[in-house]
Parts: C-alpha cells; sequence; structure tokens
C-alpha cells in the first residue's frame, strides 16, 4: 500500500510540474528541436507543448542583439503582431526595464515566484517588462517570452532608461 501511494504522489507531482510549463533555465538548454522531439514523444511535459513557440525575434539595445523565443500564447502572439517595435524602456529596481504599451494585450498573468534575466513578461494588460537580473518575486505576470543567452543583458541595459527594440528575426 505504501509502495502505491508513492507511486501515486510521484505521478501526482509530475502532471502538476508539467502544467507549470517548461522553465527558461530547462529551455535554454535545450534546442527547440529537442523539446519538440521530447515532447511528441510523450513525456511528462506533453501537456505544456501549446506554451512553446518557435518563434525567435531579435532584440537590440545599444550596439548589441539578442535572440529571444516567444511563447506561444495569446499575449505572446499580439506582442509579435506589434512588431517592429522601438521602445524608451524606463528603469526599475535595478533589475527591469518597462514600458506601458498604448494597446492592451491579452492577460494570462501567473505568479512565476522567481523571474530570470532575459525574461520578458507583460504586467498588467499593457507594460512590456524585460527583466535584466534574476530575483524572487510576489508579483503577477503573464509571459511573453525569455532571451536565449542573456548574458551581458544588464550591462547593455545599464543603470537609465533604455532604447530598446523588438523586431522579427
Amino acid at each position: 500500500m505504501e509502495k502505491i501511494l508513492v507511486m501515486l504522489f510521484s505521478v501526482m507531482s509530475a502532471l502538476i510540474l508539467a502544467s507549470c510549463g517548461i522553465s527558461k533555465e530547462n529551455a535554454e538548454s535545450k534546442t527547440a528541436t529537442q523539446i519538440t522531439s521530447q515532447l511528441s514523444e510523450g513525456s511528462a511535459e506533453a501537456s505544456v507543448q501549446e506554451e512553446i513557440s518557435m518563434n525567435k525575434i531579435k532584440i537590440t539595445a545599444g550596439d548589441k542583439s539578442f535572440t529571444a523565443v516567444l511563447y506561444d500564447n495569446d499575449a505572446a502572439n499580439a506582442f509579435d503582431e506589434m512588431l517592429p517595435l522601438t521602445l524608451d524602456m524606463s528603469e526599475l529596481n535595478g533589475n527591469e526595464k518597462y514600458f506601458y504599451l498604448s494597446d492592451n494585450l491579452p492577460v494570462n498573468s501567473e505568479r512565476p515566484d522567481k523571474i530570470n534575466s532575459g525574461d520578458i513578461m507583460l504586467y498588467g494588460s499593457g507594460c512590456v517588462v524585460l527583466f535584466y537580473d534574476t530575483f524572487d518575486t510576489s508579483y503577477s505576470y503573464t509571459r511573453l517570452g525569455y532571451i536565449e543567452d542573456a548574458s551581458g543583458l544588464s550591462t547593455v541595459l545599464g543603470s537609465g532608461d533604455v532604447r530598446v527594440t523588438f523586431e522579427k528575426e
């Protein structure tokens, strides 16, 4: 009976974790092809296949460009339709840049607990946020995407306001 309970708990835990989506750490260590292949093989993460988009965009600040992956959700798709965008992003809290769009995007907010450097999120329905530091949070966001390799991002974005261009790759 104890073994059955342990197995049941393990299966339920795997399903709960799978429903939370693929984290940036997991996604950035695998190529899009590897993730798609694993998902199509019926892994426990198959339920999150819809959240992964292979839609890549280019983000440029100063003279440095970064490749980002947008999630496949309504907000990210609406953001993608707005591209190209050049935004004068404001500094906040020493870990993020933000800009209030003139149009609202669809919202599916969640509390991520942890923000990673390179995460691109929507705060409320119209505030695009580009994070350049990793930290814990109690705020809710709608996930838009993430920068594949965020090394050097904090240096490029600097400590003040910055002009950032988001464009289709």
